[in-house]
């Protein structure tokens, strides 16, 4: 098999970026790393801590200085935080980096994906659905500029869509 470049997934929360990341990983022989992990494995503190303590805008100051350090690794596929696309320097190192992959998914599976989860901090104080709409309309331009690929994970298994994105990868 030929050597792949780094594999970037981007996409709204609640679209499988860390579950189909790691299978997809290990379907392609590449490390697996994610943004948000790496961020609270090095400062210690959970995401939802770092909103409290440093806003948004410390979030993305972290975000930010974790994709240029990771994105210079080689054989990696890296799964992003939400928000990652929101920042032109971000969208710039995604794109001359490795491929980017798209994972898109319906307001109503977001809702339904992230429901339970209490790490989300942008959806701790506001209605979520509204929250969702609100960031899809901001980001899925953005997301979509930076896409070689995009996939619909509505309705799918998370192998099913690391099966068919390995098989576009390595083709």
């Amino acid at each position: 098999m030929k050597a792949l470049p780094n594999v970037f997934l981007v996409g709204p929360m609640g679209a499988g970026k860390s579950t189909i990341g790691r299978l997809l990983a290990t379907e392609l022989s590449l490390d697996f790393k994610d943004t948000d992990k790496e961020i609270e494995d090095r400062s210690g503190v959970d995401i939802p801590w770092i909103f409290d303590m440093e806003g948004e805008e410390g979030f993305r100051n972290r975000e930010a200085a974790m994709l240029a350090e990771l994105s210079q690794l080689d054989n990696i596929l890296l799964s992003t935080g939400g928000g990652i696309v929101i920042r032109p320097e971000n969208r710039k190192v995604l794109a001359g980096k490795g491929t980017v992959v798209y994972l898109k998914t319906s307001i109503d599976e977001q809702v339904r994906r992230t429901s339970r989860d209490k790490k989300r901090p942008l959806l701790q104080n506001a209605d979520p659905r509204q929250v969702l709409e609100t960031l899809m309309a901001e980001r899925d331009p953005l997301y979509q500029e930076v896409a070689d690929y995009i996939i619909d994970t509505d309705s799918r298994s998370p192998k099913s869509v690391a099966q068919e994105l390995s098989g576009l990868l390595t083709s």
